[in-house]
C-alpha cells in the first residue's frame, strides 16, 4: 500500500485509536480531574498525532521532521505517564492500563525506527 497521508502510517492508525480509546475512559474520569488529568491525558495522546501528521508534511527537509517525530515521542512517553497515574487514581484498571501502555509501547518504537531511518521517509 502507498502511504498518501499521514492518516496512511501505521504508527499514526495505532495512536488515533489510543487516543480514542482514552478520551472515551476518560469520560468516567471525576469532574475535579477536568483540568489536570483529564485534560493532559487527552492532549498527550492527540499530540501524537498531530505531530505525527506535522512530520509527514515537513518531509521536505530531515531536521523538521525528526523534530516533529521527536515531538511526538515526548508526547507518547507523557502519554504514558498520564496512563500510571489514571491506574494509581483507580480510574482504570490494571488491564486497560497495561493494554494502553503497550500500545505507547509500539508507538514509541515506530517513532523511534523513524527518527533512526528519516531518508525512508523524505521526499
Amino acid at each position: 500500500m502507498k502511504i498518501k497521508t499521514h492518516k496512511d502510517l501505521d504508527v499514526y492508525k495505532l495512536a488515533f485509536k489510543s487516543a480514542m480509546e482514552i478520551f472515551k475512559l476518560s469520560k468516567s474520569f471525576p469532574s475535579e480531574e477536568k483540568y489536570s488529568l483529564t485534560d493532559q491525558i487527552r492532549r498527550s495522546s492527540r499530540s501524537v498525532c498531530a505531530n505525527l501528521g506535522e512530520a509527514f508534511r515537513a518531509r521536505r527537509y530531515e531536521k523538521s521532521f525528526i523534530s516533529k517525530l521527536s515531538i511526538s515521542e515526548c508526547e507518547a512517553g507523557e502519554t504514558q505517564v498520564w496512563l500510571d497515574f489514571a491506574l494509581s487514581c483507580g480510574y482504570i484498571d490494571k488491564e486497560i492500563h497495561e493494554n494502553l501502555f503497550d500500545h505507547y509501547d509500539h508507538i514509541l518504537a515506530m517513532l523511534v525506527n523513524m527518527i533512526i531511518n528519516p531518508k525512508n521517509w523524505l521526499l
